[in-house]
């Protein structure tokens, strides 16, 4: 018998292998993009939430991953380097050529993005995408407004981000707050409940967020400076 935990276990994993969180795996395969968060898992009498086979068979078309490599993933000593990557698209449609751009102070005004952290909604300008847009079809720019990101990133610059994909300690990252505070800042580290933000301008203090307090978190992967 497969076991409630099994079964989550095994989502959580095939996103891991994606380099996605539970959020942009569900927004790949085209669903809402808190279908997989933990707090769905169970119900608020503390039933036992199920993904759907519909869920399920979604993923798979939207990684690659056959139902036996889904299975394997249920394994606690399952290696995720050996199994297939499948097509390493982002969870937003794809672009040709341009991508959505916006100012961190537009960012923080709220209305521009969904809740798995990708563009949404009217305003965006575009600007041309300097490297493979075929290869990372889910990302978007933001544009440094004023210098509390020096001397790393000056004010103009222009911040690829991409959301959804899973973010490690040292990534340098783009972070919103529940209260609409957009920053750029490098992962220290993160623990089930929070994260630990470096500062990347020497004048302004690190930061250490409670997750719950924390909309959205994109891995920054390019800069036009």
């Amino acid at each position: 018998m497969l076991s409630h935990d099994q079964i989550w276990e095994a989502l959580d994993r095939l996103a891991e292998r994606h380099e996605l969180t539970p959020s942009g795996l569900a927004r790949r395969a085209g669903l809402d993009p808190t279908s997989f968060n933990k707090s769905k898992r169970l119900s608020a009498d503390g039933r036992l939430r199920w993904p759907s086979t519909e869920s399920i068979a979604k993923v798979l078309d939207a990684t690659g991953a056959s139902m036996e490599e889904f299975l394997a993933f249920m394994r606690p000593d399952a290696d995720l380097s050996k199994q297939p990557a499948g097509p390493q698209e982002s969870a937003f449609p794809q672009q040709s050529g341009s991508i959505p751009l916006l100012g961190f102070a537009q960012a923080g005004a709220g209305g521009f993005f969904d809740d798995g952290g990708f563009p949404a909604g009217q305003g965006w300008d575009v600007v041309e995408f300097p490297a493979a847009p075929s290869q990372k079809s889910g990302v978007y720019a933001l544009e440094v407004q004023g210098e509390s990101m020096m001397p790393l990133y000056r004010d103009g610059d222009v911040l690829i981000v991409e959301p959804g994909a899973q973010v490690r300690r040292n990534d340098r990252v783009v972070v919103r707050t529940n209260e609409g505070e957009v920053m750029a800042k490098v992962l220290l580290r993160q623990s089930p409940r929070s994260i630990e933000l470096l500062s990347l301008n020497p004048e302004h203090p690190n930061r250490i967020l409670e997750l719950s307090d924390v909309d959205w978190i994109a891995r920054i992967i390019w800069a036009s400076q």
